[in-house]
């Protein structure tokens, strides 16, 4: 998978360069290649460069990054935008969500929660591209296995199941997600079990152990711890929040 390239706005240096210095780019397939300090500047260099992601704060001088954004998404469409504040309200989490963001990170930054947003962040844009492919793309074998995954969220799937299902090694297919997708295999079921539980936890009534064993979870203290590292609060607050908010 090539280097995504990122651009990071804020207009606080020792945020940048705190970005810069204390998170392991390389090891996420990343790199920066500009950053920028105020609203306008922000809508230049995303011109400019056109990074595949943008690291964005909200309270920034001349134009606010829910602005820029808005603005950004006319030219650059598929540019993933994460927001980084210090705002802890819902009305700004609610408008960033219309607007599409990939994630909203509260400062001060906890770097492995931010790894996290990037992976996921790539799955996001592999998705994105795999629904984008010709048909003679489609027919590639990382995006079989993918469909696989969806199609099985219930059952035990492993890499050895995989392997038995397209008649591959377990070890290539393990080196075709972190070649194609950017991420493990793990992180990659984790990530698409996490996405299918919130949208049953939103669309549905049911109880949390059902939803656990929907997603491939046959404990629901497993599927609640996991649930927790990933999105930071359980299962029933995320649906207790979403509610509070309507």
């Amino acid at each position: 998978m090539k280097k995504l390239n990122v651009l990071l706005v804020d207009d606080e240096i020792i945020i940048r360069q705190g970005f810069i210095k204390l998170f392991d780019w390389q090891a996420h397939d990343c790199q920066v290649i500009g950053q920028a300090s105020d609203g306008l500047e922000a809508l230049s260099k995303i011109d400019e460069l056109k990074p595949d992601i943008v690291i964005m704060d909200i309270n920034i001088p001349i134009m606010n990054g829910l602005k820029v954004i808005e603005l950004s998404r006319i030219k650059h469409p598929d540019t993933a935008f994460v927001i980084v504040s210090g705002y802890d309200d819902f009305s700004y989490c609610r408008q960033a969500l219309k607007l599409k963001i990939t994630d909203y990170i509260l400062k001060p930054v906890n770097y492995e929660e931010f790894g996290n947003c990037i992976d996921n962040l790539k799955i996001s844009l592999f998705e994105s591209k795999k629904e984008n492919k010709d048909s003679q793309q489609k027919d590639r074998m990382i995006v079989s296995i993918t469909k696989y995954l969806q199609n099985h969220l219930q059952e035990d799937v492993s890499l050895n199941v995989l392997a038995q299902e397209f008649h591959l090694n377990a070890q290539y297919i393990s080196q075709l997600f972190k070649s194609e997708i950017g991420v493990g295999f793990l992180t990659y079921l984790t990530n698409i079990r996490i996405e299918h539980a919130k949208k049953l936890l939103l669309s549905t009534d049911d109880a949390i152990s059902d939803i656990s064993d929907q997603c491939g979870y046959n404990d629901y203290r497993v599927f609640t711890k996991v649930f927790k590292k990933k999105e930071g609060i359980t299962p029933s607050q995320f649906r207790r929040d979403f509610l509070k908010g309507e």
